[in-house]
């Protein structure tokens, strides 16, 4: 297996850098010294970065874009939540996954380039609804769309295995962001006075601060040690009834003394509801182990901080 010099500069691509990683992530490797390009769809100019064009749906892509690269952090994927799931668009959140993966593969061969480092998304999705299972990367996948999806994701990801690259895939919990992402749904019913549990409330809900995360990818590239599959949680995990008092408590709202039922949630957003009724409680301590340090392990200090601005 080949390793990465901890202290060296890397020449790095990512996938799916207009996402809500991907721009801040650019601009703390580029302070970092490290040489960046991006694949994108419609290709505009980045500062200080190369971007190259590829197209999943009709399998083409730049293979200039692998010119010295070293490490690839592959983040592309079709929102989860952002429309209803129709068949059509399952297939479409898997296909960004696994043809995007596949893509990226087939050019790495025809290119022959001196990649090292392959660092890939996934999700908690991947261990499906286990109620109060406390879920270490080892547990077993689980069952639904969300499960198959990363699933298939995963062993699409897995494949880089033949390049002789270290692969690390961090199964990514609720990023906290103020800049978007799931934070800003979550957040209006509570600041409109709404605010009360999902369905039983009881669904533990993983997450972690986008600074903690933005740190994760950081050790990643520099951290030869790191590799395999990562849950990327607060080590401090909380069910979704905690999660809405939090919030409501730095909102300073209220929280209503009665739950929000599940086939309301399911008869509004059908199959899809089963992004927020789920439960999965996650271990970090896989991480803790290799020596990261949360910045923001406790629920209310990543609020506080978020909403402080």
């Amino acid at each position: 297996m080949q390793t990465t010099d901890q202290n060296s500069k890397n020449n790095i691509l990512i996938t799916g850098a207009s996402g809500l990683i991907g721009p801040k992530l650019i601009r703390i490797l580029l302070e970092k010294g490290h040489q960046v390009s991006v694949l994108s769809r419609n290709p505009h100019k980045i500062k200080g970065v190369k971007v190259f064009k590829w197209d999943i749906d009709n399998q083409t892509i730049d293979n200039q874009a692998f010119d010295g690269v070293d490490t690839i952090i592959h983040l592309a994927g079709a929102g989860i939540a952002e429309e209803r799931w129709t068949k059509a668009r399952k297939q479409l959140i898997i296909d960004s996954r696994v043809l995007s993966t596949k893509l990226l593969y087939r050019a790495i061969e025809e290119t022959k380039a001196p990649i090292k480092t392959i660092i890939s998304a996934s999700a908690v999705g991947f261990y499906g609804d286990r109620a109060d299972e406390i879920l270490t990367e080892d547990s077993s996948n689980g069952t639904g769309f969300l499960a198959d999806c990363c699933q298939q994701w995963e062993n699409a990801v897995q494949e880089g295995d033949k390049f002789g690259v270290r692969l690390v895939k961090f199964r990514i919990g609720l990023v906290l962001s103020k800049q978007g992402g799931a934070l800003a749904k979550l957040e209006t019913p509570v600041s409109l006075f709404l605010g009360a549990p999902l369905g039983s409330g009881k669904q533990w809900m993983p997450w972690i601060h986008v600074t903690d995360l933005l740190a994760l990818f950081e050790k990643a590239i520099e951290n030869p040690k790191l590799e395999g599959t990562y849950n990327a949680c607060s080590p401090i995990p909380v069910t979704n009834f905690e999660f809405t008092k939090i919030l409501a408590k730095t909102l300073f709202r209220p929280v209503w003394p009665i739950k929000v039922p599940e086939f309301v949630l399911k008869a509004l957003l059908g199959e899809m509801s089963q992004v927020i009724l789920i439960s999965n409680r996650t271990s970090s301590q896989k991480l803790l182990n290799a020596g990261f340090k949360f910045r923001y392990a406790g629920l209310d200090e990543a609020l506080k901080e978020i909403y402080s601005h």
